[in-house]
């Protein structure tokens, strides 16, 4: 690793798995100390255990936007700064059928981990990053807030909102050198599209969720399946200074995926 994050310091949200955990272990290589956080204390207490004094656990649930703000407190007052904020926690919410079966049950919970929080982490770290220098925000979002499509329909909108919220406040946040983008991970095997299965598909889970990454696979023009490692790079992209005059924008991680539909392949004669 070249240590390119060397003397930083770092908050990454959700960070005790999936995404969060490969972010959190990438920037540690890198020579970041972070600040995990994660309503998932067991996992969370495990790595940053494992990644020994360059990183500290805090449980904190995001929908209390206090939890968010002790996250940066936590970061100034046991690493001396904060320097990099990754918004990664998030939720799917259910998937139906059809949007007309859809009771809307999740919606609010949905909106206040995936659109309120990372509004609230946002702001809070670049209260502290204004009045020290700047600094670098990456929110996650997903191609699902690019690319139209049936399902998980407030899900899709809460990553919709992200892509806007992102761009709006780089504007705003240009004039104290804060540095805003979003990533958009599409295709990286991770829980989440187990965790959307309503509870006729949770019966059959494993037959639900193949189903759903064979369409994946059809759809990315790539043919090898994104990891959290690939993901994991853009973040760190945006964290440096390699990436220091791009503010605003979105990077989908997608093997091509939200570029265009994918014409049938013929197999080498």
């Amino acid at each position: 690793m070249s240590e390119e994050l060397d003397g930083k310091v770092a908050i990454v949200t959700g960070g005790a798995s999936g995404l969060g955990a490969g972010l959190v272990r990438r920037f540690v290589a890198e020579g970041a100390r972070v600040v995990i956080g994660d309503v998932e204390a067991e996992r969370g207490a495990e790595l940053a255990a494992e990644l020994g004094g360059k990183a500290v656990f805090l449980r904190s649930d995001v929908t209390d936007v206090e939890q968010i703000s002790a996250l940066v407190d936590t970061a100034v007052h046991t690493f001396g700064g904060l320097h990099v904020m990754v918004n990664n926690a998030g939720v799917s919410g259910t998937m139906h059928r059809r949007f007309l079966d859809d009771d809307l049950a999740d919606f609010d919970a949905v909106m206040r981990i995936n659109v309120r929080a990372v509004m609230a982490g946002t702001r809070d770290a670049a209260r502290h990053m204004a009045e020290h220098g700047g600094g670098s925000i990456i929110n996650l979002t997903s191609i699902g807030g690019i690319q139209a499509g049936g399902g998980v329909q407030t899900y899709r909108a809460s990553k919709a909102a992200v892509i806007q919220f992102t761009k709006s406040v780089a504007i705003e946040l240009a004039h104290h050198e804060i540095r805003v983008n979003a990533i958009a991970p599409g295709n990286i095997r991770t829980a989440i599209v187990a965790k959307s299965a309503s509870a006729e598909d949770r019966q059959r889970l494993d037959e639900f969720e193949e189903k759903i990454r064979a369409q994946m696979r059809a759809d990315r023009p790539l043919k090898r399946e994104g990891t959290v490692d690939d993901v994991a790079e853009a973040a760190l992209y945006f964290a440096t200074d390699r990436s220091r005059y791009v503010t605003g924008t979105v990077l989908p991680i997608d093997g091509g995926t939200v570029a265009g539909k994918v014409l049938a392949r013929k197999e080498n004669s």
